[in-house]
């Protein structure tokens, strides 16, 4: 006898639907999985049988055969436990055909009988809407993640017999709503604020300016003097997450397994701040079913590279080209994925190898070959992707004990969120949403100068010595400083503030 369930796979951030064809025929008793099933989809029979028989079912003593159509697609995970055993009893004759092709069916068998989570859930809700399925089945830890999909009913399972009975109509599974305003309220708490950093007041503007043009920055400072409390701080001046940015975002933390603690929806921009021992798989993503890595789970929000010159050098390179080009390929024999990651490169270094290189309380012991040294861990290739280069300083110990107000995060993120007006109007038609993103021709056509800026810049290349790569990115900065400001021309203040940000690329810092 043959029966057909509807499931879903998960490739790359998007799924695709799966028919899951079981035949049970005449013969001896074996049983077989066809259609590129990886490790876990084959072991899955044996989750199979014990379910089956601990949950009160008789399992077939014959030949069956189970078909993952498409057949020339990879098949992974651990999802199609519960349409393969609902097949099962199906072709045997214990499950009603009647609803069977109206509903989606997703989950992981215990052995016995459970239903635990899967990933990916939220990519197979969408899947199922856009292929016009009315209801998708699958284990309660689920259910909230993939009800965040309208038009697509969810219903939570947490047995085998109560999906059978379910599908029998002798039970009903009351299908699971919830209100998206008050979950992306809830969920966009965030409880790290710039009002509790003291002092530093240049390297708040510093990274007002960065936020609100998406430039990467780059801080250089002595050990203790904040650079870290300062970055964890970014996400709360970014403008708030559209619900399409949230979606895309939980998407990717989803199919990682990264949607803990009953978290339905990704509601504020990431932060990931990956340890200096990471390998280039690993940021950039990788493994021989390639899944994201930290560039993409750090999509629409900050990625943040503490002591940047200790990172190997290779796996500096690769980001490279997700640096340039918001995404990532990651190609592979059998698959070739591509991944979302536009973010905001937030890097912090110390100045020299004993980090007080510059400070003027602590005596640096580093060579000068030994500086060179240390700065030279970081390529020139990947500092023309950063925009501005901060001079963090240490605290002074009077700004520590001060008691008077900080401003505000919300106070901060206000004037961002009105520069990101600006630029989202400017590029509508460009196909860019940020400073950050624009091209020479861009460039020459929005960051119209004064005469009094021209020749601050023009004595800026001559000489301070910025170099040639360092044009274009006081350009871009300078159109951020304006932007904030609300001028339509880019002036001398704006032009002056965006040149002292290019530090590393001065003839006179270099040791």
């Amino acid at each position: 006898m043959l029966a057909k369930i509807l499931s879903c796979a998960v490739n790359g951030i998007d799924a695709f639907m799966v028919d899951v064809e079981v035949d049970i025929a005449q013969g001896l008793p074996n049983f077989s999985t066809v259609g590129l099933p990886d490790a876990a989809v084959k072991e899955s029979r044996d989750r199979i049988k014990a379910a089956i028989k601990n949950t009160g079912f008789l399992f077939p003593d014959h030949r069956i055969t189970i078909n993952l159509a498409p057949a020339d697609i990879k098949k992974e995970g651990s999802a199609f436990d519960l349409p393969m055993a609902v097949g099962i009893l199906t072709a045997s004759g214990l499950v009603k055909k009647d609803r069977i092709g109206e509903l989606l069916l997703v989950g992981e068998l215990s052995l016995d009988g459970r239903l635990k989570p899967v990933r990916g859930a939220l990519s197979m809700a969408i899947a199922a809407k856009k292929a016009g399925i009315g209801g998708i089945v699958l284990p309660e830890a689920n259910a909230r993640e993939a009800a965040v999909v309208e038009g697509v009913a969810v219903y939570p399972a947490s047995t085998l017999p109560q999906v059978v009975e379910f599908l029998g109509g002798a039970q009903e599974i009351a299908a699971t709503c919830i209100d998206l305003s008050r979950l992306f309220d809830e969920g966009s708490i965030c409880h790290d604020d710039f009002s509790e950093v003291k002092g530093q007041e240049h390297a708040k503007r510093s990274l007002e300016v960065a936020a609100a043009g998406g430039h990467n920055i780059l801080m250089i400072g002595p050990p203790g003097s904040g650079k870290t409390m300062l970055s964890r701080r970014i996400p709360t001046i970014l403008p708030h997450l559209s619900f399409d940015e949230a979606i895309e975002t939980t998407r990717i933390h989803s199919i990682s397994g990264l949607l803990d603690n009953g978290r339905s929806m990704v509601a504020i921009r990431p932060f990931r701040a990956p340890h200096h021992t990471i390998s280039d798989a690993g940021l950039i993503g990788g493994g021989q079913v390639p899944m994201p890595g930290e560039v993409s789970l750090a999509h629409n929000g900050v990625l943040f590279l503490d002591e940047l010159p200790e990172f190997k050098r290779n796996v500096l390179e690769v980001l490279r080209q997700p640096l340039e080009d918001g995404h990532v390929t990651i190609s592979r024999a059998i698959m070739s994925l591509t991944y979302p990651a536009s973010f905001m490169l937030v890097a912090a270094m110390n100045p020299c190898q004993c980090g007080y290189y510059t400070d003027p309380v602590h005596q640096c012991t580093c060579t000068p070959l030994q500086i060179r040294r240390y700065r030279s861990k970081i390529s020139g290739p990947l500092l023309d992707r950063i925009d501005i280069h901060l001079e963090v300083p240490a605290v002074k110990y009077q700004e520590m004990r001060s008691t008077a107000d900080a401003e505000s995060s919300a106070a901060i993120r206000e004037r961002v969120e009105r520069a990101r007006e600006i630029q989202v109007k400017r590029f509508e038609k460009e196909g860019i949403h940020c400073n950050a993103r624009m091209k020479p021709r861009h460039i020459r056509k929005y960051c119209a100068m004064s005469a009094d800026a021209e020749s601050l810049l023009e004595t800026a290349i001559t000489r301070l010595g910025l170099s040639a790569r360092a044009y274009n990115r006081v350009l871009k900065v300078a159109r951020t400083i304006a932007d904030l400001a609300g001028d339509e021309r880019i002036e001398s203040t704006h032009m002056s503030e965006a040149v002292q940000y290019r530090s590393l690329d001065r003839r006179m810092d270099m040791v």
